[in-house]
Order: C-alpha cells, then structure tokens, then sequence
C-alpha cells in the first residue's frame, strides 16, 4: 500500500513550502519528495474532512493562517501584525480552525467559509503570571484542540497553564478551567486516550516528562495521577520536549525529544491508563520536531528538522517496540509529519 505524507517545514534554508512524500508499506521505504506549494515557513497543518489544508504561514512580515484546496491551489490567507502561529486544528462540527500563537500568546480562531477559505472569528490572550524557566518570559500558546466532549484544550508553555474553553456556534471563546502544573513543566502538546477519552496525556516540553491527567466532561477540569520522564536517568545535556501520539488502540504512547534526539514509547496500562516507558530509540537526525503514525499504525515516520531528514520505523503492534528500517531519507527543514 502506497501513503502519502505531507511535510510542513521552515524556509529558513534550503526549503521553499509544503511537500509531499510517499510512504510505500510493502516495500517498507519512502520516497518522492515533491514541492507542492511555495510558502514561508509552514511549520505546521492541518486537514479538513473536505480534504481543504490549513498551514501555518507568514506573508509580508504579517504572520497568520493560509488554506488550500484538496489540490494544493491557494485559496487565502488571513494575517495580521506579529507572528505566525504554531500549532492548527480544524474543528469539523462547528466548521471552524483554531491557531496558537506562540510569540503573542494567543489563541485564533477562524471561521471556515463556503470554499474552504478562512475568516478570523475570535483572539484570546493570555496574561497569568509565567514560570521560572528561561523560556518563560510571557505567554506562549502553544497548543489549540479539543476535547472528546467539543471543549477546546490549551496548552500555555509560559504560564505553566492547561486551559480549557466552551465554544460558540460562532466561534467564541468562553473560560471555563485552568489547570496548573508544576512551574517550569512547560506545557507543549497532549493527546486524549482514544478509547477512555477521559484520561490525556500531557507532554512538558521544558522538563521532558509526560503527565497523565484525568479529564472530568462535567466540570472540564484535569487531575494529574502521574508524572514519568521521557529521558533515561543518566543523560545529562539540553532537551526539550517536542510531539506526543498515541496508537489507536490506546495501548502505547509515543513522545519525541529533542536532544537526545530519541523517541520515547510508553505502555499504557489499561486499568489505571498510567505509563511505563519501554523503549528509547534513536531518531538518527537531529532535533526530531514531529512524527506521526500511518493509517494502520504499523508505521512511524519521524522529522528530523536539523539535519533535513526523515527516518521510518516499523511498529511491532503487539509490543509497541519500534524498529529502524530507513533513514537519510531528504526531508528539507521538516517539522511537521501527516498523513494525508
């Protein structure tokens, strides 16, 4: 079976936009970087079930969100002053797109119109008080999705805040909880359980440790039950947090690091939903920004965005354990892996 992946990525060097690869499962390789649309730096997507993409991306300094059609031809941008986002999620039954703003500490939400394109519907920012860490010098948005129950979750690295929102018909925010971690955990990415749908997991991006949180549908608040590093007990050098994924069945999760430059895969144990770390893999790159599982969930393919490459992995379902099967492969300024 032949996949293709689309890669987002900086254009800080070498690279020129948004490209697609071929992952082919029988003979277990990827293959046929293509340039598909020119952009600046988009460093992240995210599809519609319409098959419309919706990237990170910066035009005339002015930072913001662009959208394309299921072909890759441009449909709009919408930008404004500052910074471009990090992080877009699409929100199917309100037909809207949601934003993190990492450098303004906002969270965007847009509104998806009748071709596809995108018109700005609400900004929040963030002003709480942030952490002791040196990355913590104001708010930092850096995650914007939702919740089993149609909530938007909020992942703040500056404010040490998980935040949790209603949503309108239209688009508005309205608070509803926080959630505070330990000071200095900044908080970067989380995955639901997709089974339990009430058990997340939270992965620090400052201290390199995965949370487990309870996550009550009445209240939309969190709990935390435990906390486990990503890192093994002897490494000693900088490391930041960076992509978290779970396996469809629930069973395993997966979290990335960069400077170690590993991938860190946890067992899931199904009666508490607490983890256990089994394995830690070399990404054989630098600073491995994404990953993402295949549509079967047989395999992994990781971003590394230092040293312009790809690495694929088969993934033992049984087990969770994964298993190099190529490297080197071109992937210019990678940081973002998916499926389409």
């Amino acid at each position: 079976m032949k996949e293709q992946l689309i890669l987002g990525t900086y254009t800080r060097r070498v690279s020129e936009g948004i490209y697609t690869i071929e992952l082919d499962t029988e003979k277990e390789e990827i293959s046929g970087l293509k340039l598909v649309a020119k952009e600046n730096s988009p460093t992240y997507l995210a599809k519609s079930k319409a098959k419309n993409l919706y990237n990170v991306t910066s035009i005339d300094g002015l930072g913001g969100i662009g959208a394309y059609d299921k072909n890759f031809h441009f449909l709009n941008a919408v930008t404004e002053a500052g910074a471009p986002l990090c992080y877009v999620a699409v929100d199917e039954a309100r037909q809207l797109v949601y934003g993190a703003n990492y450098h303004k500490g906002e969270i965007n939400v847009y509104r998806i119109l009748e071709d596809g394109g995108l018109e700005a519907a609400d900004a929040v920012f963030h002003q709480e008080r942030t952490g002791p860490h040196k990355n913590q010098d104001h708010s930092h948005v850096h995650y914007t999705d939702l919740t089993p129950d149609n909530r938007l979750v909020v992942c703040d690295l500056g404010t040490d805040l998980v935040y949790t929102y209603d949503v309108s018909d239209e688009g508005k925010l309205s608070l509803v909880s926080k959630f505070a971690v330990e000071p200095g955990a900044g908080p970067r990415h989380l995955v639901f359980h997709p089974i339990n749908k009430t058990v997340a997991y939270l992965f620090g991006e400052l201290d390199s440790t995965l949370r487990v949180l309870l996550y009550n549908k009445e209240t939309g608040t969190f709990k935390e039950c435990q906390k486990i590093s990503t890192l093994p007990d002897t490494f000693q050098g900088e490391n930041g947090g960076a992509a978290i994924r779970i396996s469809k069945d629930g069973r395993f999760v997966y979290a990335s690091n960069r400077g170690h430059n590993s991938i860190a895969a946890f067992a899931v144990c199904q009666k508490e939903y607490t983890l256990n770390r089994i394995q830690l893999i070399a990404t054989q790159g630098d600073f491995p920004r994404d990953f993402a599982l295949n549509s079967d969930n047989h395999y992994v393919v990781c971003a590394n965005q230092n040293t312009d490459n790809l690495s694929l992995y088969y993934r033992h379902e049984d087990t969770g354990l994964l298993e190099l099967r190529q490297k080197d492969i071109y992937a210019p300024e990678c940081v973002c892996v998916y499926f389409n």
